[in-house]
Formats: C-alpha cells, sequence, structure tokens
C-alpha cells in the first residue's frame, strides 16, 4: 500500500496542515479526526488496515487530515473567535485540501467522500449539507450533530451556520435540492458503552434528513456495540464495502 505524508499550506489557518494519504487510486475519502484527535490515529487504531482490501484494488483512496478541533467548537474562549477559526478550517478543506486531492487524482471535477468518528463525524455530516457538489457521500460513526447542545450556552450566526440540526429545519428550494441532488449521509451508533449522547442525536438528524428528502441510511448496531475503534472497524469495512464493492 502507498502511504505518503504531506504537509499543506493553509493561508487561512496560518500554518501547514498534515495529511496522510493511503493508496495509488481510487475513489477519495477524506478522513476527519475525532475531537482534539490526530491524523495518524486512523492508521495506529486499524482502521487502514480494516480497508486495506478496497485500497489495494484500487476501489478507494484515503486521506486522513489533521484539525483545528481545539480552537474551534472543542476550544475555549470568545465564541465569535472559535467560529471564525472554523471558518478558517472550512477554508482550508475547500481551498487547500480539495485541491490537493484533485490533483493528486488527476481529475479536476472528481467528487468527494468524507468519513469520522465521534466529533470527525460531526464535520463529515456538517461537509457534505453544506457542499453536496464537493462531497457526495459521508459516513458518520457515533456522531454527535446538535452543535448547540456543546457550546454551553452560547451561539452566534456561525454557530447556526455550522449546526445541521438547527439550519437543516429552515433549508427549502434550491438550496435543498442541491443537497436532494447531489450527496448522501450514511450515519451509524452502537446502543452499547459510551454511545448514550450519540443515539438520540443520530435518530434526531436522521428524522431531519426524512422530513428534507435527503437520501440517507441510519444504522443502529446493537447493544454490544460501543464507542469504540473495535466497532468502528467493523462499520467501516460494512458500509464501505457496501460502497465500492
Amino acid at each position: 500500500m502507498l502511504r505518503r505524508h504531506e504537509a499543506i499550506w493553509s493561508p487561512a489557518i496560518g500554518r501547514h496542515m498534515n495529511v496522510i494519504s493511503y493508496g495509488h487510486y481510487g475513489t477519495p475519502l477524506i478522513v476527519f479526526p475525532s475531537g482534539l484527535g490526530n491524523y495518524f490515529d486512523w492508521e495506529n487504531f486499524g482502521m487502514i488496515d480494516c480497508v486495506g482490501h478496497l485500497i489495494d484494488a484500487g476501489k478507494l483512496k484515503i486521506y486522513c487530515t489533521e484539525s483545528n478541533d481545539g480552537e474551534t467548537w472543542i476550544g475555549d474562549g470568545d465564541i465569535r473567535h472559535r467560529s471564525w477559526r472554523y471558518r478558517c478550517f472550512e477554508d482550508y478543506v475547500l481551498n487547500n485540501l480539495v485541491p490537493t486531492i484533485r490533483f493528486d487524482c488527476k481529475s479536476p471535477d472528481i467528487r468527494i467522500g468524507l468519513t469520522g468518528v465521534s466529533f470527525g463525524a460531526y464535520h463529515a455530516a456538517n461537509f457534505a449539507l453544506k457542499h453536496p457538489e464537493t462531497f457526495n457521500y459521508a459516513l458518520c460513526m457515533s456522531g454527535k450533530y446538535d452543535l448547540g447542545s456543546m457550546l454551553d450556552g452560547e451561539y452566534c450566526d456561525d454557530c447556526y451556520f455550522n449546526d445541521p440540526m438547527a439550519y437543516l429545519y429552515n433549508i427549502w428550494g434550491e438550496p435543498l435540492d442541491r443537497i436532494r441532488h447531489n450527496t448522501h449521509i450514511t450515519m451509524t451508533v452502537g446502543q452499547g458503552a459510551h454511545e448514550n449522547n450519540c443515539i438520540p442525536q443520530t435518530h434526531k438528524l436522521a428524522g431531519l434528513l426524512h422530513d428534507k428528502g435527503i437520501s440517507h441510511e441510519c444504522d443502529t448496531w446493537g447493544h454490544d456495540a460501543e464507542h469504540h475503534w473495535h466497532w468502528w472497524r467493523k462499520q467501516l469495512a460494512h458500509h464501505l464495502g457496501r460502497a465500492l464493492g
């Protein structure tokens, strides 16, 4: 398996962002780390190995990026500063990471998938809903999607526009049609240890997607399925195997 590390300069964030890619070619998939996690976590916790057969077969190419979670929603400080830093992260993904991936894939218009576990699942869902022409698929595992519930009562306009549980209520017309026609969101959640907060938010988001006619799947696993890498490896292999064959 080809493994390559590179540092991509982000003018908006003001530093290089580390990315590890896996594979020679295939459907590109961006991996967002879990909250305050690292870009190498998926390799260290066996997530890359569990879909290695898809990578080796040329069906999948994975790009694990770092985030700036500690400066944004999970960080401390003024909410407007934190929301500005999230806009910087969005700028990096759209204007630096996506062009790098398209250049690497030798396809200027290729659609890109997204995935993540825990807080990484929030990123995947949010980017897919906000930018459906760029991201046609999101696999969100054990996520929490209600941004307002994470901010201890602080809120601002930028929070609203990055809170799927809020802005989805008010999407109609052409913006909704763009999502309906371009992207699909798969959500998984277990019913085991440490999934309590994820279960209601996953089901609530699935209900909103259903009401809006947005293509989605909500896959609830059993009471043994915990908020843990062991189960995320199983969920990743299952759903990417179905999606890519």
